[in-house]
C-alpha cells in the first residue's frame, strides 16, 4: 500500500507531506495544495524529479506551478458571467478575461490538512463573495499515491448557493527531469477526436471542432519539437481537448513519454487543457534550475474554458444539495 507522512512544517505554517508507493515519491505543500515534487525512476532505475517547482513554499508566486486551481480553472471571457439572471463581475487578470480563480485563487490559500489512511486530505472553505463568486463553498481535495505508481487527485465540493466551479491541478511535467531545460523530444498522444478553437485572447469560440487534418490531431504519438509547437499560432499548445467517453467515468486522456519514463493521464472530467509552457519566461526553480519557455507541459483536467458563457458546453453550475466530484489519475511507468 502507498503511504503518506508529514515531512516538515515551514515557518509560514505550510505543512509539507511525502506520499510514496510503487517506486515513486510525491511532495505536497498544504499551501495551495501544491505538488512540489514527483520523483520517478527511468528504465535504468535512475530517479528524477519530473515536475517544476520551488524549494520553499514562499517562492511560489507565478505560473501556478503544481497548484490547485479554483474556483474556476482556465479563462472566463470578459471576466463576467450570468447565473439565474444575476450578472457577476470577476477580476480581470488575463488580458480582458478572468483566469484561474482571480487575484487570490485557491493556489494561494492555506488549506487545512490531515492524513486519512493512505490519503492526504486538504480542505478549504471559500466564503460567499470570495473573488466575487457567489455561494459559500466547502472544498475537499485528496492526494494518494498507490502501489501501481499512480498519483490520484480526488476533488469534492458543495455550496449553499448556486455557483460555478471548475477545479484542477496545474502541475508542469518534464519527464526527463524538471531541470533538463525543455520538453523537446517529449512524445505526446492524446485520445481526443475534438477540441475547442479559441480567439486571440484564448477564449473558446463556442465551436466543437474535429482534430482531423489539423495540428491538434495528436491521436498518434507526436514529438514536441520546435517546428511542431511553431505550427500552433507560433506559440505551442494552450487548448482544451475533449476527452472521449462519458463524463463521470474514468477515461484515458493521453500518454506522454520521454527519458525512459511514461505518464498516462486518466480523468472523469469532460476536457483537458494541454499546455506546453509558452508563458514561462526566466524563472528560477528548485536547485537553481532555469525555467524558460517550454520547460514543462500540463494536462489540466477540467470543464471547458468559458463554460459559464457557452450554453453548448458541459455546465459548470453547482447548486445546493448537489455534490461536485471528479478524479484524475497520473500513472507512471517506464519504457
Amino acid at each position: 500500500m502507498g503511504k503518506v507522512e508529514l515531512f516538515k512544517t515551514w515557518d509560514d505554517g505550510t505543512a509539507e507531506y511525502k506520499l510514496s508507493g510503487g517506486g515513486i515519491e510525491v511532495g505536497i505543500y498544504s499551501r495551495g495544495g501544491i505538488i512540489q515534487s514527483i520523483h520517478v525512476p527511468d528504465n535504468t532505475g535512475n530517479t528524477a524529479d519530473v515536475t517544476l517547482g520551488h524549494d520553499t513554499p514562499q517562492e511560489y508566486k507565478s505560473f501556478y506551478l503544481g497548484a490547485l486551481i479554483g474556483r474556476f480553472a482556465n479563462r472566463i471571457s470578459g471576466a463576467k458571467f450570468n447565473l439565474d439572471g444575476v450578472d457577476y463581475q470577476l477580476a480581470v487578470n488575463n488580458g480582458p478575461n478572468h483566469l484561474h480563480g482571480g487575484l487570490v485563487g485557491f493556489d494561494k490559500k492555506h488549506w487545512k490538512h490531515s492524513i486519512d489512511g493512505t490519503r492526504l486530505v486538504l480542505s478549504y472553505t471559500s466564503d460567499d463573495g470570495e473573488e466575487s463568486y457567489p455561494g459559500k463553498l466547502e472544498v475537499q481535495v485528496t492526494y494518494e499515491v498507490t502501489d501501481q505508481s499512480e498519483l490520484i487527485i480526488d476533488y469534492q465540493a458543495s455550496t449553499d448557493k448556486p455557483t460555478i466551479l471548475n477545479l484542477t491541478n496545474h502541475a508542469y511535467f518534464n519527464l526527463e527531469g524538471h531541470d533538463k531545460g525543455n520538453i523537446y523530444g517529449h512524445k505526446v498522444k492524446l485520445a481526443s477526436n475534438e477540441y475547442t478553437p479559441v480567439d486571440s485572447t484564448s477564449i473558446p469560440t463556442g465551436e466543437i471542432a474535429s482534430v482531423q487534418g489539423t495540428v491538434f490531431d495528436l491521436r498518434e504519438e507526436t514529438a514536441m519539437a520546435p517546428e511542431q509547437l511553431a505550427k500552433v499560432d507560433g506559440k505551442g499548445y494552450d487548448h482544451n481537448f475533449l476527452v472521449p467517453g462519458n463524463q463521470g467515468s474514468k477515461r484515458l486522456v493521453g500518454r506522454v513519454s520521454a527519458g525512459g519514463r511514461v505518464m498516462e493521464t486518466y480523468t472523469t472530467q469532460p476536457g483537458v487543457q494541454f499546455y506546453t509552457g509558452y508563458y514561462i519566461k526566466g524563472g528560477v526553480g528548485k536547485g537553481g534550475a532555469k525555467y524558460e519557455q517550454y520547460s514543462g507541459l500540463c494536462l489540466e483536467t477540467q470543464k471547458y474554458p468559458d463554460a459559464p458563457n457557452k450554453a453548448n458546453f458541459p455546465s459548470p453550475v453547482l447548486r445546493p444539495g448537489e455534490k461536485y466530484h471528479h478524479t484524475t489519475w497520473y500513472k507512471f511507468s517506464t519504457e
